[in-house]
């Protein structure tokens, strides 16, 4: 049985950037239809928006996109009160920590970031891989 895995936020901002190698392994990502949330694409549109400058119509082309070829999780109220347990427990930030939630909640056993300690394991079941090690 192949692996559920949850990419971060910061994973797929960088199919707008510059960095080749890093564009390659998002586009490469890009191949299963893993997992994300509606927490994944609130965080794309803001950076879309604020840090890359670029209109409505790119930015929602890229928030389509990611929908359309991922699994889109909802963020729902026991995913929140999940995440404050994890942010206690591990010590993080919540907006990590509802990342974490969530992708344990949709049964993935890896969650694809770089803002996370490559290797960490959370609740036994969540290992954290940066894609770009």
């Amino acid at each position: 049985m192949k692996d559920r895995a949850f990419v971060d936020s910061n994973i797929w901002l960088y199919l707008l950037g510059n960095d080749a190698d890093k564009k390659e392994k998002a586009i490469s990502l890009l191949q299963n239809r893993h997992i994300i949330s509606t927490q994944v694409l609130a965080e794309n549109s803001n950076v879309c928006r604020k840090k890359f400058n670029l209109d409505i119509e790119i930015t929602t082309q890229h928030i389509q996109n990611l929908a359309s070829l991922c699994e889109v999780a909802l963020i729902i109220p026991e995913y929140i009160v999940s995440a404050l347990k994890i942010a206690g427990k591990y010590q993080l930030g919540f907006y990590d920590s509802l990342i974490i939630a969530t992708a344990i909640d949709k049964d993935c056993q890896i969650l694809y970031s770089e803002d996370l300690q490559d290797g960490q394991l959370f609740e036994s079941k969540l290992k954290v891989i940066n894609p770009f090690k």
